[in-house]
């Protein structure tokens, strides 16, 4: 058994440490519940954005245009959205995950950073690492979605690479948190879609001005708001899942200090019983 005093050692530290996600619990508390309440506020008008463009799109098929076909050079562009800190449990880990098993080479994979915990990782892995914009993840404005979306939307019409993606996790409530690995260039369509829009009265969409013109609007648009939407959803989720990491850490050590107490109360009864014995012993060899 441990001495008494190695035991008061180890339930201090680890009182202490009990305190620190304690605060760190509560502080995730707090900012999860601005995160979320932007993240729902914001969520209608980009679902209706998704399914309006979407709709557009599918009755634009039969257009030329370069964002609705893939380019020529196989390199792939990857938004990965991660956080700036760790203790968040498989937050992180979730969407790194999604990356190397999204069955894209590395070779062929350009990631664009969202947060110093993604980069850090890939980095490691051997990912080239296009772009850092671990700042964006303090504070998310729909400016930085722009400057993001500017930048790859420039790599993809000058041909450097072929495909744009996105890994970020959806804030579905306070405890669900799905990774979501989701393709914006070139916009496709599946077989079923065509054939429902074949038979439907509205088959072609009409631009004004030239389809054109109206796409290279409308397209960078829809892009910049679905990136702005995934930084959104990454911060709550990113809180939510820090304040569970957080609450079962301060469980944990809860449950380690109360067995602990039990230790120590065993060693100092111990202690003290044999001290008892050794006085008795003394006594009764004096008598």
């Amino acid at each position: 058994m441990a001495s008494m005093r190695d035991i008061k050692r180890r339930k201090e530290s680890i009182q202490s440490t009990g305190q620190i996600t304690k605060a760190m619990k509560l502080v995730s508390t707090v900012k999860l519940q601005k995160a979320k309440t932007r993240a729902e506020n914001s969520l209608p008008y980009f679902n209706y954005m998704y399914q309006t463009v979407s709709s557009m799109l599918k009755k634009s098929a039969t257009l030329s245009h370069p964002y609705l076909n893939a380019g020529s050079s196989p390199k792939k562009a990857i938004i990965v959205i991660t956080s700036n800190r760790g203790l968040a449990g498989g937050y992180n880990s979730n969407v790194i995950k999604l990356v190397t098993g999204s069955g894209i080479a590395k070779e062929d994979a350009v990631i664009y950073s969202v947060g110093r915990k993604g980069r850090d990782a890939l980095a490691r892995r051997g990912y080239k690492i296009a772009a850092d914009y671990s700042e964006v993840m303090n504070e998310p404005m729909f400016k930085d979605a722009v400057d993001i979306g500017r930048e790859v939307l420039g790599a993809f019409a000058s041909g450097e690479i072929g495909e744009i993606y996105i890994a970020y996790t959806v804030f579905k409530n306070t405890v669900v948190h799905i990774p979501t690995f989701l393709k914006l260039l070139p916009v496709e369509f599946d077989e079923q879609d065509k054939k429902e829009d074949v038979g439907s009265d509205l088959v072609l969409m009409n631009y004004e001005p030239a389809a054109e013109e109206a796409l290279n609007l409308i397209i960078p648009k829809y892009i910049n708001s679905l990136i702005y939407g995934a930084l959104v959803q990454a911060l709550a989720s990113e809180n939510g899942a820090r304040m569970q990491a957080m609450d079962a850490a301060t469980s944990n050590a809860d449950e380690m200090i109360s067995n602990l107490s039990l230790l120590y109360n065993r060693a100092r009864q111990s202690s003290i019983t044999q001290e008892l014995t050794e006085i008795i012993a003394g006594a009764n060899a004096i008598g």
